[in-house]
């Protein structure tokens, strides 16, 4: 069970503003402060960190900015479009402490990804342990860099997704 009603979320981004962005643009550029959270509505965006793609995401309800706005830092990556995307854009202070739902949503979604994480660094360090490849640890450092800075892990519905599952 959810603890976040069905289309709750969905529903309290109807009176956000909307942005639309071109392919190959660059939607949160690293190290910068925006306060912004972005919803992506449709579309597909890289997170890319220190050049390198650590992750794709095309989940509508994926939200970008939310630890840089929580931890009053600044973006820890780049978000770039890979096709012309629609985002849901609001100050994320004030969507996060005037709307309880949109809270819990990103609280859950942090949730998640750091479940996924913990899971990825047990199956690490089991294959360090056993001796496993080269290749299949550094697949489960790609999973485990995909989970710590990619923002989707839930879609509209209020139901979670998780693809490590």
């Amino acid at each position: 069970m959810s603890l976040i009603p069905d289309n709750a979320f969905q529903n309290s981004l109807s009176t956000l503003p909307l942005a639309s962005y071109q392919v190959g643009e660059t939607v949160i550029a690293d190290g910068s402060r925006t306060g912004r959270l972005l919803i992506l509505k449709k579309g597909n965006v890289a997170i890319i960190k220190e050049g390198h793609e650590i992750a794709r995401v095309a989940e509508p309800g994926a939200v970008f900015g939310e630890l840089s706005v929580l931890l009053d830092q600044p973006h820890a990556a780049d978000v770039r479009t890979l096709e012309t995307s629609l985002f849901h854009v609001a100050d994320g202070t004030t969507l996060l402490t005037q709307n309880p739902i949109a809270m819990l949503y990103v609280a859950t979604t942090l949730a998640r990804r750091l479940n996924g994480a913990n899971q990825a660094l047990v199956e690490l360090k089991q294959q360090l342990l056993t001796g496993e490849p080269q290749s299949a640890i550094v697949q489960t450092v790609s999973k485990m860099e995909g989970l710590l800075i990619a923002s989707s892990s839930l879609v509209y519905s209020g139901y979670p997704t998780d693809p490590y599952a």
